[in-house]
């Protein structure tokens, strides 16, 4: 009783404690909202790119309210259903800035909800990964993974990493992105069908590369958030078997079957689901979409304003990634050719990598998200942000990941130096575009490590559970 009491007390100071750190993070982001101005970070390359920037999406409105269509000229790229929604906030009231400050809100909101699925979705797997370890049989990991709460710990990450709270204050609209790519990953982890379908289809419509989390959402659905590899469970078989084999078979089988088994078949019923409800909710979008821009051209010049300039990168302007400067100096002849060897890169790397980590789709999902934040078209810090929030579900699995402090160290870097060379080029002229590439050159290898690093711990992780389930107990 009195453990029991304990343990009680201990869950219920973690609550109050992670309940007091994020609204102290709201309460930051409103205080530094306040001073925005003179922060200026909605001008910021590496805060707003041309598919995020609340400044550009406040001109598209204004087209719209003066009866032409919203993406004439090159201002505004993004969704039509984004524009009708965050529109209206953006009209100023004359001197004041009350429907500012409630765009801001939202964004502030936003941050505050993604944080509290992420926790969710960490509590989700949580209690995956204690089932996978009961069924390997291997109890001295789950008492030590009891000590760590993964999605706390995920949640402040995401709340009060430097880069979430620069883009929530930097007018951006990435907290609504990474909001329904977390709602599509928690509905998947809750087995809750429609709310997965709706987070990807609505991911998908406002950035194009959260398509690609299909993968992972179907292996979630499919297998659950986490398991050990089905084949650990034949080779635990076996070795009892044949370690015992004078014994009798039906108290053998009896052993194997009091020890609780994770679901080996795929539910297919649920991917079914999840495609039809996928295309329920695509079908609706595109309805509300076609009806929003029947008088600009229908839905054709949507998709060329949005995607098209997603995958054709016609605006060169600098921002944290690598493609503006190599499309800036590569001739034209050649341009079409490294489009495609830009995109297709990502679909390369789906299938490799589903194949090696379909027992941890979670962890799949974190991965797929790094690398299109790395390779994407217009990225800011808010992709970063994302993963490097999600990176925290997998405290117990990278504890032994490599160059950790080296990356962290990196990053902080990065976001010192990619300022201050983006000053000396643009405004003092004593620099010039070199400087500025560098840091995202720099920032793209620290992106690269991070990945390689943190698939091979989880690899790491997985060999260490084989050779634990398959030792004498």
């Amino acid at each position: 009783m009195e453990e029991e009491k304990e343990t009680t007390t201990t869950t219920t100071k973690k609550k109050q404690c992670f309940w007091t750190w994020a609204l102290a993070s709201v309460i930051f982001r409103l205080v530094l909202i306040h001073f925005s101005r003179n922060l200026n970070l909605a001008s910021r390359p590496e805060v707003s790119t041309p598919l995020t920037s609340l400044r550009r999406l406040a001109e598209g409105y204004w087209l719209k309210q003066s009866s032409i269509s919203p993406y004439a000229g090159s201002m505004y790229h993004g969704s039509p259903l984004l524009l009708s929604i965050l529109g209206p906030l953006t009209v100023q009231r004359g001197e004041g800035q009350y429907n500012h400050l409630i765009c801001s809100l939202l964004f502030v909101i936003a941050d505050f909800m993604t944080a509290v699925l992420i926790r969710a979705t960490g509590q989700n797997l949580q209690m995956a990964y204690n089932q996978s370890l009961k069924s390997l049989g291997i109890v001295r990991l789950l008492e030590r993974s009891e000590m760590l709460a993964s999605g706390d710990i995920a949640a402040l990450v995401y709340l009060w990493n430097p880069l979430t709270i620069v883009t929530c204050v930097g007018s951006s609209t990435s907290p609504i992105e990474n909001l329904v790519i977390v709602l599509s990953l928690y509905g998947a982890c809750r087995r809750l069908v429609p709310l997965a379908a709706f987070g990807w289809v609505i991911a998908t419509h406002l950035s194009l590369y959260p398509a690609i989390l299909i993968v992972p959402l179907i292996l979630i659905l499919g297998y659950g958030p986490d398991s050990p590899r089905r084949k650990l469970f034949q080779q635990r078989a076996s070795i009892k078997v044949g370690e015992n084999p004078s014994t009798d078979i039906h108290y053998q089988q009896k052993e194997l079957a009091s020890q609780p088994m994770l679901p080996l078949r795929f539910s297919w019923r649920l991917v079914v689901h999840f495609i039809l409800w996928a295309s329920l909710w695509s079908c609706y979008v595109l309805l509300l979409c076609g009806i929003s821009v029947r008088q600009y051209g229908g839905l054709g010049e949507m998709f060329k304003s949005t995607y098209g300039f997603i995958l054709t990168v016609p605006d060169l302007s600098p921002n944290i990634g690598v493609l503006w400067y190599f499309f800036a100096e590569v001739f034209d002849y050649f341009r079409n050719f490294f489009l495609i060897v830009f995109h297709v890169n990502i679909l390369f790397m789906i299938l490799p990598l589903a194949i090696r980590l379909n027992h941890r789709p979670c962890f799949l999902a974190f991965v797929y998200i790094a690398i299109s934040s790395l390779l994407k078209s217009y990225p800011s810090v808010g992709d970063s942000a994302l993963y490097l929030g999600l990176l925290g579900l997998f405290v117990e699995e990278l504890a032994d990941m490599q160059f950790s402090f080296f990356l962290f160290c990196g990053y902080v870097g990065i976001s010192f130096l990619s300022p201050v060379m983006h000053n000396l080029w643009i405004w003092r002229g004593t620099g010039n575009a070199n400087f500025y590439f560098a840091t995202a050159m720099a920032y793209a290898c620290f992106q690269i490590i991070l990945v390689v690093e943190s698939v091979s711990a989880m690899l790491n992780h997985d060999r260490m559970l084989r050779k634990l389930s398959i030792m004498k107990p």
